[in-house]
């Protein structure tokens, strides 16, 4: 995992690759299309390109037109605005009627750094997964958001999927099979296992190394689809090691912790713990420092893992 790449550049490239492939993708954006990486696009594609300026409920409105039309609209700002300015039209003029519409959110979580609380997306995933129609995407490296993208296309229906500012390690090779709502078995263990998504999947293979030398054995799930969650995998890894704890950088509340809990209170109740923010904003700091802060680095998930292992 030496290469790092931000999970924003490669959706820009994918635009790219996407719309040679397909003329009917359209891209929109709310004048962000420099950070969001849709800029790569428009200098590809200018006829294909809209610029909706700061208005993003418009943004979400004309998406929702072009998608009437047999268009694929990829519409792009920062996760914030997408999943809080543009909520009530996502909701009303995209999922209710099921249009092929993807909101593409970059600039998610705490590691958009020194921008601080106001721009940092800690509440997205629960925000978009309560609504009814729609599939939230949360891919980990730069491999998997590629292929999220070109996943999201042929999808027929609303997806919201969630980008990253901060280059992450890649974890992936360009073989990588994605398949929306199949979480990837990343590696296996008998004692434990760990159930993370986006970022914080390079986060838990850094805390299995750690747990093995301590003859810790788990288990590392990449849980890209938060919705349609896969229900399977988190049984079967409840069944087979007995113990869970989930990784996300996104409020504990109504993420993936709160996903994954659905799921084992209601199929295979076992010991758990939650990494995320602990219901709290973020602050103004670098992504690093603000991941050590609010406990989402491997020291904390290997924490979690031996508590919820002598609760088995």
């Amino acid at each position: 995992m030496s290469k790092k790449i931000a999970t924003r550049e490669s959706y820009g490239k994918a635009l790219v690759s996407l719309g040679k492939a397909n003329e009917n993708v359209i891209v929109l954006d709310a004048d962000l299309s420099k950070s969001t990486k849709t800029a790569d696009f428009k200098k590809e594609f200018p006829e294909r390109f809209f610029n909706m300026g700061i208005a993003e409920q418009n943004l979400i409105g004309t998406a929702a037109g072009l998608a009437t039309s047999g268009k694929i609209p990829f519409a792009s700002t920062f996760a914030m605005f997408a999943s809080g300015r543009a909520f009530e039209i996502i909701r009303n003029s995209v999922c209710y009627p099921k249009l092929n519409v993807k909101v593409c959110a970059t600039h998610a979580g705490i590691t958009v750094g020194e921008d601080g609380a106001s721009h940092q997306a800690l509440e997205d995933l629960a925000c978009m997964r309560a609504i009814p129609n729609m599939v939230v995407l949360n891919p980990a490296d730069g491999v998997s958001a590629e292929k999220a993208v070109f996943a999201m296309a042929a999808y027929n229906g609303p997806v919201y999927a969630r980008f990253g500012r901060a280059s992450v390690p890649v974890i992936y090779d360009e073989d990588l099979q994605f398949e929306i709502g199949k979480a990837i078995q990343v590696e296996t263990g008998k004692d434990a296992t760990i159930i993370a998504t986006g970022i914080m999947v390079a986060q838990a293979l850094e805390a299995r190394a750690l747990l093995k030398e301590e003859n810790i054995e788990v288990s590392v799930i990449d849980m890209h689809t938060i919705k349609p969650i896969d229900q399977d995998i988190i049984i079967k890894a409840a069944t087979d090691t007995g113990a869970i704890v989930t990784a996300e950088e996104h409020n504990i509340i109504g993420g993936l912790g709160s996903a994954v809990a659905e799921v084992l209170v209601e199929n295979k109740p076992v010991p758990m713990k939650r990494i995320g923010t602990k219901d709290t904003f973020g602050e103004s700091g670098k992504p690093d420092e603000l991941m050590e802060k609010y406990g989402l680095t491997a020291v904390y998930i290997v924490k979690a893992v031996k508590e919820v292992v002598k609760m088995k």
